[in-house]
């Protein structure tokens, strides 16, 4: 039999009892005792709803009465017509708890009381503005439901929760804290303990909350800290409701904490809810009641390698050593591993290694673009002019962040400890000198995205709203598919190793706190500065590659201007070796390379030295630096 053919069953008998129920209601109202109607619920392949309703809120035999009567009014409309002609001619099918408490056996007046079950979680509903005696009762619609074996989230939560998935593609090791998770609650079945699962993995968490829940007989529910209403009247109800419902689902509740830390509803809200209750946030949170807490981050390069064999299934040999590549170089989610996975095996040509890359490349993009400019281009090795030892130094600088899995992994340096495993360079010169050039050089290279952050925007005068804006930027590009690239370094990287004042100290905390991240970013970030003797040594020696980009030389602008203009840009006479007389870096040449093709397109024809000498004049002007007669000699 399956499942939901053995539910089916149950509704049926669920129906017949409560119709046996109504019965033995209708013969109390009638005067008997109602002892040969009562209908028998040991044949059930389950207990019957309302034996769940009064073994859940612990209602006493009166109380249940009151709760089926409540019930009976509204589905059965010979009961309701029972009620209404014992209450007398001309009265309505309203129910009164005077009229139930004169019925009904071994009733009592505190069933009523507010700290009564059905009052305390609204199972019955009382007429306002009258007595207990006289108010008429209804049956909560929720419970109503209930009771027809119609069992369904109140409404009126629908808008704040959000139905966990089921999570099969759990990562052993979010297995692994799930079950420990299941556990401390076993360990302590009153008074249920906080599960806080805390670190990066926020499909993670909730992935390992879900699975406890589900080995505890329950259904998850996620509360983000953003839905939550403030503290009053609405946070109450929903601290009642959830209640409630933890009972009849029977579900758990995740709440998901936000980057701002627990607000005053959450704490409200989170001493006051009952168990299971998981918490899931970046960083640690302290309540008053007991916690427990399991770490819980991405899962690491070999598990990720793992994951993606069993979310690709078969098409994962075909792979090659594209698998080791993705784990080794993105962070991502055990979820999002299989929901990539799937998509790529879902047609019948299986995604290829690049598709795979771009597809993993994507998640960190939503999460940057508000907080940092995405400089796409196609610069390529050849496009560097650069001395030869800096054009080495890159190399292996993208060569160390290519093999960062086999030499942290497999050779077992990461096994030493964590700190300093981040790849992160310094770039120094003169504006234009090429150093975003080169990152976009290695961006390309690396298959990654890169994204420029503006650090003289980042910093903030404000005492921890530096550290902050720093954490936004690296906690969104975590997944590891960019390449972040801090320009303007010497708004934060002042000399700030000698503290003389409060400023110079805070200083060097925002300082140490960007050279932590980088130190452990898995990505590749790249500092760069026009002032290096501005930063402190200290500081430098912290970063794992320092290049400084020199000013370029006549053979090297030569090359510069021969790359600069497109192929299919319209040429005429351009002499090399002549423009390279002009003393300007390469930013500067390609400023004026295309202010000069502006002009010939203008003139209508092919771009000639007196387009560039125009454009060499224009650029002058904007560096407030004339054009010698040495530098322009020749041209015309």
């Amino acid at each position: 039999m399956t499942n939901e053919t053995s539910r089916q069953s149950w509704i049926e008998q669920n129906r017949a009892h409560l119709l046996g129920e109504f019965a033995r209601l209708k013969d109390l109202l009638a005067g008997g005792s109602g002892e040969g109607k009562a209908p028998a619920s040991e044949a059930m392949e389950a207990p019957p709803a309302v034996n769940w309703v009064a073994e859940y809120f612990q209602l006493t035999p009166f109380e249940r009465d009151l709760v089926l009567l409540c019930a009976g009014v509204e589905m059965d409309p010979g009961l309701a017509a029972a009620c209404a002609d014992s209450q007398g001619a001309g009265k309505k099918a309203a129910l009164t708890f005077g009229f139930a408490a004169a019925v009904l056996p071994a009733a009592h007046w505190s069933a009523l009381a507010p700290p009564r079950p059905l009052r305390r979680f609204r199972l019955v509903e009382v007429e306002a503005g009258r007595g207990l005696g006289e108010a008429s009762l209804r049956i909560n619609e929720r419970i109503l439901h209930y009771l027809a074996g119609i069992n369904f989230l109140d409404p009126r939560l629908q808008t704040m929760l959000r139905a966990s998935p089921t999570a099969d593609w759990i990562a052993d090791s979010q297995r692994e804290a799930a079950s420990k998770a299941v556990q401390a609650l076993r360990a302590v079945p009153e008074g249920m303990p906080v599960i806080h699962f805390c670190g990066d993995d926020e499909h993670g968490q909730e992935d390992a909350a879900e699975w406890a829940a589900r080995e505890a007989g329950r259904q998850l529910f996620a509360l983000d800290a953003e839905s939550l209403p403030p503290v009053g009247r609405e946070l109450d109800d929903f601290l009642l409701l959830w209640e409630r419902e933890a009972l009849l689902l029977p579900g758990a509740l995740l709440f998901r904490c936000g980057r701002g830390g627990l607000s005053a509803g959450a704490k409200h809200l989170l001493e006051g809810l009952p168990g299971p209750l998981f918490i899931a946030s970046r960083e640690p949170v302290r309540l008053e009641r007991l916690l427990v807490r399991f770490d819980l981050d991405k899962p690491g390069p070999s598990e990720q390698k793992r994951l993606w064999e069993r979310a690709l299934g078969p098409a994962a040999a075909d792979c090659n050593g594209s698998l080791d590549r993705l784990a080794e170089q993105f962070r991502l989610s055990a979820r999002t591993i299989h929901e990539t996975g799937h998509r790529a095996t879902a047609d019948m040509a299986p995604a290829s290694a690049a598709e795979l890359w771009d597809a993993c490349r994507s998640y960190s993009r939503p999460k940057l673009e508000d907080l940092a400019q995405r400089v796409v281009s196609g610069t390529e090795w050849e496009d560097l002019i650069l001395p030869e030892p800096q054009i080495r130094t890159l190399r292996l600088l993208a060569s160390q962040v290519r093999h960062r899995n086999k030499v942290y992994e497999t050779w077992g340096f990461a096994a030493k400890g964590r700190r300093g495993l981040g790849v992160s360079a310094l770039f120094s010169g003169e504006s234009g000198t090429g150093k975003t050039m080169a990152a976009e050089v290695l961006a390309r290279e690396l298959g990654l995205d890169l994204f420029r952050i503006d650090l003289s925007a980042v910093v903030s005068k404000y005492i921890g709203e530096t550290e902050k804006n720093l954490r936004r930027v690296f906690d969104a590009a975590e997944e590891g598919g960019v390449l972040l690239l801090f320009d303007e370094a010497d708004a934060l990287f002042g000399r700030r190793g000698e503290v003389k004042d409060s400023h110079d100290r805070y200083a060097n905390i925002e300082v140490g706190y960007l050279l932590q991240r980088m130190e452990a970013y898995q990505g590749l970030a790249i500092l760069t500065t026009n002032l290096k003797s501005t930063m402190d040594r200290s500081f430098q020696r912290r970063l794992r590659f320092n290049l400084n980009f020199p000013f370029p030389d006549a053979s090297q602008r030569e090359a510069i201007w021969k790359r600069i203009f497109p192929a299919p840009t319209p040429t005429k006479g351009l002499d090399a070796r002549k423009l390279a007389q002009l003393n300007v870096t390469g930013g500067h040449i390609r400023n004026i390379a295309l202010n000069a093709a502006f002009i010939a397109a203008d003139a209508g024809g092919p771009v000639e030295m007196n387009h560039v000498f125009q454009a060499a004049k224009l650029e002058a002007q904007k560096i407030e630096r004339p054009l010698s007669e040495a530098e322009v000699k020749g041209w015309l």
